[in-house]
């Protein structure tokens, strides 16, 4: 849609009304001429300029509508489904629910993961996020839904074991939200002696008086550019 500068506004709005003026120039003569008009004349000059008058109100008007922006139409995001009902023991607390999301994506190559029980751990609207270097340098984000999520994971669980459990946690709480940095161990089974990675989840938890839910997990990979401190691994080692 084309917009148009303040002075081409005028010019447009000044030719509309050349026209009609124009017009009036030669159908009435000059004042000093009127004296052959008679009143029926008079009258039907009257009624003339009425319709003139009224054409220029009316070209105005269009022109002045031809050159606004359409309405804006503002989409309304589709609802976010509700999670089934938890296990209230996994939610009954931040240790519970911590190690609920742990559990639950734990298992041999193969093994179906309760993906209900995952669903019901997270307030509708939560996400999660991974961050990764990015081949050209830097450092990436990727945010995804639990459904999300659970559609990737359910390809690689089909053909890989896959087992992660906490090893330390550092926790803050203030009124009814919690941050936990929880250090974690991957493992392909869980009885291999060395883990294939670890790194933190940094966890964002929410209790709405009557339960924990989970608002967002965002994660880090231990890299060679930043090994794990001693502050966030467990005290024994």
């Amino acid at each position: 849609m084309v917009r148009f500068s303040r002075s081409e506004r005028k010019f447009r709005l000044n030719k509309v009304a050349l026209r009609p003026i124009t017009t009036v120039v030669k159908i009435f003569p000059p004042d000093s001429d009127a004296g052959w008009c008679s009143k029926g004349t008079t009258m039907s000059r009257m009624q003339r300029m009425a319709v003139v008058g009224l054409y220029f109100v009316l070209s105005v008007s269009a022109s002045f509508a031809q050159n606004q922006a359409p309405p804006r139409t503002v989409a309304t995001p589709p609802p976010t489904a509700a999670p089934p009902a938890a296990n209230p023991v996994d939610v009954a607390s931040p240790d519970a629910i911590i190690a609920a999301i742990y559990d639950v994506i734990s298992g041999p190559a193969g093994q179906k993961r309760d993906w209900n029980r995952m669903r019901s751990l997270f307030y509708p609207g939560a996400r999660l996020i991974s961050t990764s270097p990015k081949k050209e340098g830097g450092m990436g984000a990727t945010s995804f839904s639990p459904q999300d999520y659970i559609d990737r994971a359910s390809v690689y669980f089909e053909k890989n074991g896959f087992s992660e459990k906490e090893i330390a946690r550092h926790t803050e709480q203030w009124g009814n939200i919690l941050h936990a940095f929880s250090t974690y161990e991957s493992r392909h089974d869980a009885k291999d002696v060395k883990p294939f990675a670890r790194g933190i989840n940094s966890f964002q938890l929410f209790f709405d008086r009557t339960r924990w839910w989970i608002l967002t997990i965002y994660w880090q990979e231990e890299g060679p550019e930043n090994p794990l401190p001693a502050e966030f691994l467990p005290h024994s080692r």
